[in-house]
């Protein structure tokens, strides 16, 4: 399994500045190739780096913010055969999918109804789907973000755990609920407190991985202080902490998942 992070900035000043990409990350296995969270460029970003939209047999949008789900329609059109052939599964938050109080959604139903299946996420459940290669299943984690919705998962694919969690405020119960992964991919914004609510810090990462104890870590979605602090030394901070190899993803990087020892 190989996952490819087509976009690891987070935050609403990096959204627009384009400091680190918003395409998300992609995941590649024998059994299903699946796209995270497409958030804007993450067609362009695809193409740029030979990762095929023909070729997706799976979307992910864990909620509707626009750096999640803008891109998501378009890569629907790709994973459909240019919308001409039903194809592949669209797995969505509820407001992503279904809308808010007003009607808002951030997949249109035409888009919808070019996948052959599609799931409003419901947390707790896990469910499993057909692609032509073979399977996968998923589990629906709960969060707490200000999309309500949102949601994590844990994914069951080719013999392998990989989970992600991404953006909420810290839960104690993350660390149990993400047990059991030999990667784990986290969405962590700041690397330390600030006076806005929703997203990880560093030392909620620690926390969290404590706890879950994955064969690995490799933090995503990073904000401006973030990148100022310097990434990869809060990665290298996270592993001092908890023993767990951790990663500070950049555009572009393709990194292997392997089975946890």
């Amino acid at each position: 399994m190989e996952i490819v992070f087509l976009g690891t900035g987070g935050g609403r000043i990096n959204l627009i500045k384009q400091v680190r990409g918003t395409g998300g990350f992609r995941i590649n296995s024998p059994s299903a190739n699946i796209h995270v969270d497409p958030g804007p460029g993450a067609l362009v970003a695809s193409v740029r780096h030979k990762q095929n939209p023909l070729h997706l047999d799976a979307i992910i949008v864990t909620h509707n913010h626009v750096d999640h789900v803008s891109d998501a329609e378009v890569l629907v059109e790709g994973m459909s055969n240019y919308a001409l052939k039903k194809y592949g599964v669209l797995i969505g938050s509820k407001m992503t999918l279904e809308g808010d109080k007003d009607g808002d959604r951030g997949i249109r139903a035409w888009h919808q109804s070019k996948a052959r299946e599609v799931y409003a996420a419901e947390p707790g459940e896990r469910k499993r789907f057909e692609t032509k290669k073979g399977s996968f299943e998923i589990e629906i984690i709960g969060l707490k973000h200000d999309e309500p919705t949102t949601f994590g998962f844990k994914l069951y694919l080719d013999g392998m755990v990989l989970g992600h969690i991404s953006d909420t405020e810290y839960l104690k119960r993350l660390g149990k609920d993400f047990g059991g992964c030999d990667c784990l991919v986290v969405n962590c914004i700041k690397p330390e407190a600030d006076r806005y609510h929703g997203h990880l810090e560093v030392k909620d990462v620690i926390e969290i991985l404590k706890a879950a104890k994955p064969g690995a870590c490799i933090i995503t979605h990073m904000g401006m202080k973030m990148l100022r602090k310097g990434a990869s030394a809060q990665a290298e901070k996270i592993q001092k902490k908890t023993g767990v190899k951790t990663i500070a993803a950049k555009d572009g990087m393709k990194s292997t998942v392997t089975k946890k020892v």
